[in-house]
């Protein structure tokens, strides 16, 4: 397994699959968010065997919650839009192999999955309230993506959805 940390939480990817934490990729943080002011990454990367490819968005309300729940399927497209618009000038031009690999496969897959993990405190309390309907942010996203993914998926650590393993 290949084990990524992403803020506290540890996704194990089986070891047949190309991944990678696109927001800490040198491309992104020296070349690509300089092109303008705002620009936003998605936390990781992701190619399986069947060359799909999984667009995949952290967040952990347990711990933190700056993205307000009204905002953040906005967030999620924001980011999703903003990683696949450098993935042809990362194939290009990553001085990184893994990422200059991981950026050809992504240009090149066959299918896109977008996946926002996000975990929410289990007990409901005023200063961590569990206040995010997983319903309503996953259909946002579809509305949103639609063309990009019909079908994304709204995740956290307990769901048996995809092919990876998250620790707590």
């Amino acid at each position: 397994m290949q084990g990524l940390d992403v803020d506290g939480l540890q996704f194990d990817f089986p070891d047949d699959w190309l991944v990678g934490k696109y927001d800490e990729w040198s491309f992104y943080r020296n070349q690509f968010c300089r092109i303008k002011y705002g620009i936003k990454a998605l936390d990781l990367l992701a190619i399986d065997p069947s060359k799909t490819a999984w667009l995949i968005e952290v967040k952990d309300y347990r711990v933190n919650s700056r993205t307000k729940p009204s905002d953040l399927s906005k967030e999620v497209v924001h980011k999703v839009f903003d990683t696949l618009s450098a993935m042809i000038p990362a194939k290009i031009h990553a001085t990184g192999p893994i990422e200059k690999q991981l950026a050809r496969a992504i240009a090149t897959a066959n299918n896109l999955r977008v996946v926002l993990h996000l975990e929410q405190p289990e007990k409901h309390s005023k200063l961590r309230p569990r206040a995010i309907n997983l319903v309503d942010v996953k259909q946002k996203i579809r509305q949103l993506l639609n063309p990009i993914d019909a079908h994304p998926l709204v995740v956290d650590a307990a769901s048996r959805c995809v092919d990876w393993q998250v620790s707590l």
